[in-house]
């Protein structure tokens, strides 16, 4: 059984989802060789978390969901992104909600540790580049290494990130 997590950014340009797609599908692919018993472990935030947990619904593996905070849901903007939230949420297998009752960093850091408490693998689609305000995909790399996770980068040609 393979058990995944990821990280990654929320910001993808635009034109950068359908590349960060297609490559999750192909990794997953060749993580599993068709192995059954993936699951894929995601805090389905906007962007490649969401992305990560389609794909592994996609290749039919079970969808487990870690939230940082109490309704992560009402922190999500936009329409677009609730809808993706929710069915994704209607789709886990699972899922684990930190004892936070709102977004803070405290509760973002508790949500990865957790997920990567559950991971034998981080997939971690990034830059490369560090956070300016501490947290994010690269110190969830960062502790991903020092607890001995292997951790698989993923930045196809082409992708881009907003900011």
């Amino acid at each position: 059984m393979h058990t995944i997590g990821v990280t990654g950014h929320m910001d993808l340009a635009e034109g950068t989802e359908p590349l960060v797609r297609d490559a999750l599908q192909c990794l997953l692919g060749e993580l599993t060789s068709g192995a059954p018993g993936l699951t894929g472990v995601s805090c389905i935030a906007p962007g490649a978390d969401s992305l990560f947990a389609e794909a592994v619904l996609a290749s039919g593996g079970a969808l487990s969901v870690v939230l940082p905070f109490h309704d992560y849901r009402a922190s999500l903007e936009d329409a677009a992104d609730r809808a993706r939230f929710d069915r994704l949420l209607e789709a886990a297998a699972d899922v684990t909600v930190m004892p936070y009752p709102a977004a803070s960093l405290s509760a973002f850091q508790a949500a990865n540790t957790e997920l990567l408490g559950r991971a034998d693998l981080l997939v971690a689609v990034w830059d490369g580049a560090a956070s300016e305000k501490g947290g994010g995909t690269a110190a969830t790399v960062a502790e991903a290494h020092d607890a001995g996770i292997p951790v698989r980068v993923l930045w196809p040609a082409g992708a881009a990130r907003r900011s």
